[in-house]
């Protein structure tokens, strides 16, 4: 299925970008290790349907071909007929685990990076309106309307704590990032330092400074949670959850689902064998029609509610297992009619 299905995207995929990429003159070095992060990516992410599909197809050849009745009235169970399509998923669903959890990420940083430098050519990655973060354990920042292409930021205001007092506070009008010398020129600069008895404030129209934060760890870029193997991953969200990060449901659901496509390999691995282990009138046609219709509603359920999680307040561990669990039950109430 892989084999069939890669080559027609890459096909696809290659008609629609063929312009971008000979009016950018991408190499052809580069142009290579895109369709092949591509590959690794789309395998990844589409993996379960299609081996969903497969386990369909076969099991319908089975069935057309009265097999299955043949196994079943020599006296094998329905659920010693199951056995070897579970070891099956158990095989791919490890494979596939190390892929999601270590090769996937890496092909997802190549594939992305390609798109923004040579396709999408300066679009904004990611705009962000308002930043607030603690940045270490003593200092917390704000900016309001943040525009990572232009490394500025406007109502910037850093706050200094020792344990609970705050000791200075510095606020301006404008931030901006300086890539030469990796400075910020702050606007309307005030630094207001507090004291026993009475504050300090120093003003200045511009100030040239240093300060403890890298200007991309304020808003790192939209999908760099897939970029990231599950090690990192859970570093960077612990490290994001300390900052107050406003992604963070986004970042949840993309190492949730790393644990959850395998499983939904079990699922719908049950299901496929549940819907066309029986042979029917139609043949093959209406067990793969059933099974693709399967898929797009599972396919609509992954999509909306994780969308709901990154969205809103929705939980992010409900979004991403929801699917999984509602397709468990139909699992299972479609075993039992087929072992019938």
């Amino acid at each position: 299925m892989l084999i069939l299905f890669i080559p027609i995207g890459i096909t696809v995929n290659l008609a629609e970008k063929i312009d971008k990429i000979l009016q950018n003159e991408v190499p052809f070095v580069e142009v290579a290790k895109y369709y092949l992060d591509f590959t690794i990516y789309f395998a990844n992410l589409l993996f379960p349907l299609f081996l969903f599909l497969s386990v369909i197809w076969f099991t319908s050849k089975l069935a057309n071909n009265t097999e299955i009745i043949a196994f079943l009235s020599s006296g094998v169970s329905y659920m010693r007929f199951l056995r070897p399509y579970l070891i099956g998923a158990t095989i791919v669903s490890l494979g596939a685990l190390v892929l999601s959890m270590y090769l996937a990420p890496q092909a997802s940083k190549g594939f992305n990076e390609f798109k923004y430098e040579y396709l999408k050519k300066g679009t904004e990655v990611q705009e962000t309106s308002d930043v607030y973060r603690q940045i270490n354990d003593s200092e917390y920042i704000y900016a309001s309307n943040f525009q990572p292409r232009s490394k500025s930021a406007r109502n910037f205001t850093l706050e200094h704590f020792e344990g609970n007092v705050l000791k200075y506070k510095i606020s301006a009008s404008r931030l901006q990032f300086n890539e030469k010398d990796t400075t910020y020129t702050l606007t309307n600069f005030d630094k207001r330092i507090i004291g026993e008895n009475e504050d300090i404030i120093l003003h200045e129209r511009t100030m040239d400074t240093v300060l403890p934060f890298e200007f991309d760890e304020l808003t790192p870029v939209s999908y760099i949670a897939e970029t990231l193997n599950y090690n990192e991953l859970n570093d960077f969200i612990e490290q994001e959850s300390r900052r107050g990060s406003a992604n963070m449901n986004r970042y949840l659901v993309v190492a949730y689902k790393r644990w959850s496509l395998p499983v939904s390999a079990f699922i719908l691995t049950i299901i496929a064998v549940a819907v066309s282990s029986k042979k029917r009138r139609g043949g093959m046609g209406i067990n793969l029609a059933l099974g693709i219709s399967l898929a797009f509603i599972f396919i609509f359920f992954d999509k909306v509610f994780g969308t709901m999680a990154e969205q809103s307040s929705f939980s992010p561990l409900i979004a991403v297992w929801f699917p999984n669990i509602t397709f468990g039950i139909l699992a299972i109430y479609l075993l039992y009619n087929a072992r019938r």
